[in-house]
């Protein structure tokens, strides 16, 4: 499993506003797409390109274009949906699928309950977006549901992570092609599972209490 931590001063700058309790939905949402478009300039480093050959206004040049099968967007609804448009305004020709997954307060355990995806992921490159890399069972999980329908390689970009889900994703995906991008690592987890400093619950900062 590869880890990439972001390093850059907007980055920071934007994390900072995110995790003041202070800051409004909207703003959390409009900073949020931000920050996921930074992200994503890392997450897709990797991503498959094929040449193509082009016609400039001076002479016929050869360039590069996104490879086929198109590469999947999976966001962890329902916060993984307030990072969807900043990662396809720099992937437009992306697929979007959609995983539902909540996590159980008192186990702690990840629980699936809605899909919507591609039942074949064969040779697909997947691009998971989930706000919050806490415990790691929601996103190690999400991992597996891809591996397993065919993908070959699955990026998670995540805002904020915490070494305890780091260590566990690890173990989960021994052996697999995973790559975590953060926009930080934070200290720890909390005895609620909550990332400290973190910003809280990103889905309640995002929506509102439901």
């Amino acid at each position: 499993m590869r880890v990439h931590v972001a390093d850059h001063p907007l980055i920071t700058h934007k994390l900072t506003v995110l995790r003041n309790k202070k800051t409004s939905s909207p703003t959390f949402r409009a900073l949020t797409e931000e920050l996921v478009t930074l992200l994503a300039y890392e997450a897709t480093r990797g991503v498959r390109t094929q040449p193509v050959e082009i016609e400039t206004p001076v002479t016929t040049t050869t360039g590069l274009e996104i490879s086929s099968p198109r590469p999947l967007v999976v966001p962890i609804l329902r916060a993984g949906l307030g990072m969807l448009d900043g990662m396809v305004k720099l992937l437009p020709t992306a697929e979007v699928g959609f995983l539902g997954m909540v996590r159980d307060e008192e186990t702690l355990q990840p629980m699936t309950y809605a899909e919507r995806l591609p039942d074949d992921l064969s040779n697909r490159q997947c691009f998971v977006l989930d706000p919050m890399l806490a415990t790691g069972g929601s996103l190690g999980a999400a991992i597996q549901f891809l591996i397993k329908r065919g993908a070959v390689d699955v990026t998670a970009v995540c805002i904020l992570g915490a070494p305890e889900g780091l260590e566990r994703l690890e173990r989960e995906t021994e052996g697999l092609d995973v790559t975590i991008v953060l926009g930080a690592l934070d200290e720890r987890l909390d005895e609620n599972g909550y990332i400290v400093p973190g910003l809280g619950d990103a889905g309640d900062r995002l929506y509102g209490l439901v």
